[in-house]
């Protein structure tokens, strides 16, 4: 698959989530995110620990990371993966500050236009894993730092993610096998 593609799948998945929530006739109740995020400490590379599965993400295998770095007032995102033949997948976008959310919320886009909310739900105080969702709870994604979270740490994440109104069998666990080294 062509980054292209993967980007236009990664767009037209955030962009379907949102059109579907905003036509869902039971509103999503208020979804709460984490009082501030310092961006400076957000930046560098996040190993995916869970997700719930989604059609932009389908073709990852393993070793789903995500890599955040400041230019100017956007976020370059690029998010990287292995197939399953070991081949890599590359996407690239940018991400933007939600006015007046304290950095706690973003806008995610990787064909622009089109936008996805990527909003930080918890976050540890080190930033060494967060909980990022959006408010219509179809996506969702537990990062590290490291490649792996303790299972009492992990509890705790899902007792998190179920207060902001996910249930713990939406995820599965994002199989990480080594770093990749930077592109």
């Amino acid at each position: 698959m062509s980054l292209r593609r993967f980007a236009l799948l990664c767009t037209s998945a955030l962009l379907t989530a949102s059109l579907f929530s905003a036509c869902n006739t039971q509103p999503a109740a208020p979804m709460d995110v984490v009082a501030q995020v310092d961006l400076q400490r957000y930046l560098g590379r996040w190993y995916e620990i869970a997700l719930i599965p989604n059609r932009f993400q389908a073709m990852c295998a393993s070793d789903t990371q995500a890599e955040y770095q400041l230019k100017g007032e956007q976020i370059l995102v690029t998010n990287r993966c292995k197939r399953a033949d070991q081949g890599m997948e590359t996407a690239q976008g940018v991400a933007e500050v939600v006015p007046q959310s304290n950095n706690a919320k973003l806008r995610v886009s990787f064909f622009r236009p089109f936008y996805g909310n990527y909003w930080i739900l918890a976050l540890d105080p080190d930033y060494q894993w967060v909980l990022v969702g959006e408010p219509g709870r179809q996506y969702g994604w537990v990062l590290s730092r490291t490649p792996q979270l303790s299972d009492a740490l992990m509890q705790n994440i899902w007792q998190k993610a179920e207060q902001a109104g996910y249930q713990r069998t939406q995820f599965r666990t994002s199989l990480q096998t080594q770093a990749m080294s930077p592109k």
